[in-house]
């Protein structure tokens, strides 16, 4: 028997596991529900038990039927605020559209502030996300929105698994990573670089090439080689990965790894990855990730579920979220899936 204002948890089909494995860390049930298709298509969703006065969870990524997936997340939002629930929390652990952050060219849609009125309008009372591809996203809210982040996971990862990891250098992709690289680099005591993406013609179809336009894989006298570490927020096809990791081969790296939030990698671009010149590509499950040996023997999974439950139970208690990520957030063992 449920008290009121207690924790209830709701999973679409975007990704059930996380949300199993969410709730089992805060020792509560899935509230059961259903949510399937109409044969035209609609969505219809129908949820077993009451949520009245309850604080609801409801967990839902950005992946795959991307569409689909956040259709259902706004009918469940919808469902639960028809049901007098008392707060709904939408968690969406990688963010849809989040990479249409901005208007950079005529006539394009900011698909980002859609997405947050859309959620708003269907009566979400707070949103926790994860990684957030552009920081001010948040600002699309009216709402509160909590970014949590995978940087004490990734740290730890480094610092298990890297053994040489004192003389690697973080690197970013690209300019608009260089915040998110920089504060890893300083927590590790070592140096960082960015690497300079440019087409070598002015077509959109000329091809691209990488430079390092700061810092150096070898040391300031050049004795030794460094580890070069690539950090970023998302992959996709792969395209930026694979020219990064041959930059930094052809600079001279003593080995590349690569640690990104959201793997949103298809199993045919999972098996390329086989190809590059990198030791291992770390991804989280913000994004389900299908077994290693199925599509990429180099892939390493980091389970964020304990990151989440701990957001939620802090939530639902009136507790501080940005605590998570203070001095001793680093977790003494990575929870590797």
């Amino acid at each position: 028997m449920y008290h009121n204002n207690s924790i209830r948890i709701l999973t679409g089909n975007s990704h059930p596991e996380l949300a199993q494995a969410v709730a089992e860390r805060l020792n509560v049930p899935l509230v059961p529900c259903t949510v399937k298709k109409f044969s035209n298509g609609e969505i219809n969703v129908k949820i077993s038990e009451s949520v009245r006065d309850e604080d609801v969870f409801i967990i839902q990524t950005g992946c795959g039927d991307v569409n689909d997936n956040f259709m259902e997340l706004l009918i469940l939002i919808s469902a639960c605020k028809m049901a007098s629930a008392r707060r709904i929390t939408a968690v969406i652990p990688c963010f849809p559209y989040a990479r249409m952050d901005k208007k950079d060219k005529s006539r394009a849609p900011i698909t980002a502030k859609l997405v947050a009125n859309m959620l708003t309008v269907a009566g979400c009372d707070h949103v926790i996300t994860m990684d957030l591809h552009a920081s001010q996203i948040q600002g699309f809210f009216d709402i509160p929105v909590d970014n949590l982040f995978s940087e004490p996971l990734m740290i730890a990862y480094i610092k298990q698994n890297i053994p040489n990891w004192r003389e690697s250098i973080i690197v970013s992709p690209d300019a608009g990573g260089a915040k998110r690289v920089t504060a890893i680099a300083d927590k590790l005591g070592v140096e960082f670089a960015l690497i300079h993406r440019k087409r070598d013609g002015k077509s959109e179809t000329a091809p691209e090439r990488m430079d390092l336009l700061v810092g150096d894989v070898t040391d300031k006298a050049g004795l030794y080689l460094r580890v070069a570490i690539l950090v970023d927020d998302m992959i996709n096809t792969g395209s930026t990965l694979t020219l990064a990791a041959q930059t930094l081969s052809d600079k001279g790296a003593k080995s590349v790894h690569a640690l990104i939030s959201h793997g949103l990698l298809s199993e045919s671009n999972k098996s390329l990855i086989q190809l590059l010149p990198i030791e291992r590509l770390v991804v989280t499950n913000t994004i389900p990730q299908t077994h290693p040996s199925h599509g990429c023997g180099k892939m390493v999974t980091l389970d964020i579920s304990p990151t989440i439950a701990e957001s939620i139970r802090r939530t639902h208690n009136g507790e501080s979220i940005s605590l998570l990520f203070g001095e001793w957030a680093e977790p003494s063992s990575v929870p590797i899936l």
